[in-house]
């Protein structure tokens, strides 16, 4: 599901038991150096602006930040909040379940909002 877009990129959402976005470039570059470089620019206050917003809003107690794109083979950047009861912690949400969880987090379609209204802002 996209949470945002403007001409440049869009956000999506990852369905999740955690709060985890994944940024992509609307163009399909392979790797971040093919790029331009006022958006890659863009491209990091959007993830400063998403990262901002899901610490304030989530208050996790660790935020991640991936682009590993072997299987889908374009620039995007993941961001997920993690905490030290969710199910993969301390290990990526790609590796090895280590509990079940059952995390009780607030409402984000709310997240969202806030998401696109400082995106809007900056």
């Amino acid at each position: 599901m996209i949470i945002y877009e403007d001409n440049e990129l869009y956000i999506e959402h990852e369905k999740s038991e955690i709060p985890w976005l994944k940024i992509f470039t609307k163009e399909p570059y392979k790797e971040l150096g093919d790029v331009p470089k006022s958006l890659r620019i863009r491209l990091w206050e959007v993830y400063d602006a998403v990262e901002d917003e899901m610490r304030a809003y989530y208050n996790p107690k660790k935020i991640n930040m991936a682009s590993f794109a072997n299987m889908l083979p374009r620039v995007h950047i993941h961001v997920m909040a993690r905490f030290e009861d969710d199910s993969y912690f301390p290990n990526p949400m790609w590796g090895e379940k280590q509990r079940e969880a059952k995390l009780n987090l607030p409402d984000e379609e709310e997240f969202f909002k806030k998401v696109k209204e400082a995106l809007k802002n900056s």
